[in-house]
């Protein structure tokens, strides 16, 4: 029995001869890390054995990354496309000595040497691997928007609290400096009070009844649907792509509301410092005539969607002043100087971070919640998924983010979550 107060450098640990075989599979030379530390924890001098659930398109930089980085270590990859395993287990199995592949993701979660767990899946499969890496003792990045329903928001963060797990959402512009300094000067008051925020999210195609095709040998479809309905397999309806493919589903996803959205919404809370709250009131494009999507807070501020951005991603506009800021470091100001302004020592600071995979690792060791946690990657989720629900009703929809509910709407309350197709029930 290994005592897990007792902390082992990995070498002493080899030495002793504790390498397991896990899964059925050798994994030569691979240690859970806890078992390197303590109880809980990562030891300070041992690499952090990672598992990627999903590896299509988005997963690419984080295993890049992980492969790359001397605190990480790749072990396993799971894929409900063979042909993807086949191709991606041998090039991290060259890079870091071992690695596995996995169909079902439940596997790689089980294995007791994997501390950490990417969610890098399709939207309406983030939550069921989440919750089910936290409930095997694993730390978890999952890829935004966080959830598919308000629901799972609520599961997920209930999950967080009671497995202890560290958990980052992969909204990663909150670690890009120019949308920590936008949120600063927004939250700060530099450009007064701020009652109009545009945000640039673009459009998808509209969904589409695809004909029939077969499925690709070695690709579980059944399995890619999971929870959402049967629908006949086509390849433009599971195609990663981010001009479409199955983001532009509803089954999937909250359409460009969660594609965008949940990265601009995001730094939207963060600076009106509403990280534990949100708007109240969202309303569709098209309702009585209405131009823009739109959503609005109790204490007036109203975001509209795709309105005049000024060739920006998010536009705030205040009784004094403007912030503009997008990727690439891009950060305007109205007036001029607030971009170079250094923040004084009584201004709120937010949280920094400079590179979104890093915090999470750092939070890993530390065991402190990184910079996008569960209750902030929620918040921002809810959003997305009521602008959505609003949008598929053709009305307006009242939020009370207090309570987390809707009012006075009771077809869209019962849209707070969606049917789950068996057996694919979420994990607890």
């Amino acid at each position: 029995m290994i005592d897990p107060d007792k902390s082992l450098s990995r070498r002493k640990a080899l030495k002793s001869g504790l390498a397991t075989i896990v899964a059925g599979s050798a994994a030569p030379m691979v240690l859970p890390s806890r078992v390197l530390g303590r109880a809980g924890e990562v030891g300070p001098n041992s690499r952090i054995n990672v598992g990627i659930v999903g590896n299509g398109l988005i997963s690419k930089g984080h295993r890049g990354y992980c492969v790359s980085n001397k605190e990480t270590q790749v072990v396993a990859l799971s894929d409900v496309n063979q042909a993807v395993l086949d191709k991606l287990v041998p090039e991290v199995k060259a890079a870091e000595g071992a690695c596995d592949g996995y169909i079902d993701y439940r596997e790689l979660c089980e294995r007791p040497d994997i501390d950490a767990v990417f969610s890098t899946t399709p939207d309406h499969w983030h939550a069921a691997v989440a919750i089910d890496a936290m409930r095997h003792g694993k730390d978890v990045y999952v890829e935004k928007p966080m959830t598919l329903t308000i629901e799972e928001g609520i599961a997920m963060r209930a999950a967080v609290e009671r497995y202890g797990a560290v958990l980052q959402v992969g909204s990663q512009q909150r670690s890009e400096w120019q949308f920590r300094k936008a949120a600063e000067l927004v939250r700060n008051g530099y450009i007064g009070e701020v009652h109009t925020i545009i945000a640039r999210l673009g459009g998808f195609p509209p969904p589409t009844q695809f004909d029939e095709q077969p499925v690709p040998e070695g690709f579980d479809y059944d399995r890619w649907l999971g929870p959402a309905p049967w629908e006949p397999y086509n390849i433009e309806r599971v195609k990663g792509q981010y001009s479409g493919g199955w983001r532009r589903f509803w089954e999937y996803g909250s359409r460009k509301n969660g594609d965008w959205g949940a990265h601009h919404f995001d730094i939207i809370q963060w600076a009106l410092g509403m990280d534990d709250s949100g708007p109240d009131y969202f309303v569709p494009k098209g309702y009585e005539g209405a131009e823009h999507q739109m959503h609005s807070y109790a204490n007036g501020p109203k975001v509209i969607r795709d309105g005049d951005s000024k060739g920006q991603m998010i536009r705030f506009i205040g009784e004094k002043g403007e912030v503009l800021v997008s990727r690439g470091g891009k950060l305007e100001t109205t007036p001029a100087e607030l971009k170079g302004m250094l923040l004084k020592p009584n201004d709120t600071h937010l949280y920094k971070s400079t590179n979104h995979r890093a915090d999470w690792l750092n939070a890993i060791r530390t065991r402190k919640q990184p910079i996008c946690d569960v209750e902030v990657g929620h918040r921002t989720s809810t959003i997305c998924q009521l602008s959505g629900i609003a949008e598929r009703l053709g009305r307006p929809v009242k939020w009370d983010p207090a309570k987390e509910q809707v009012i006075d709407d009771p077809v869209a309350a019962r849209m707070m979550d969606r049917p789950r197709r068996g057996p694919y029930t979420l994990p607890v």
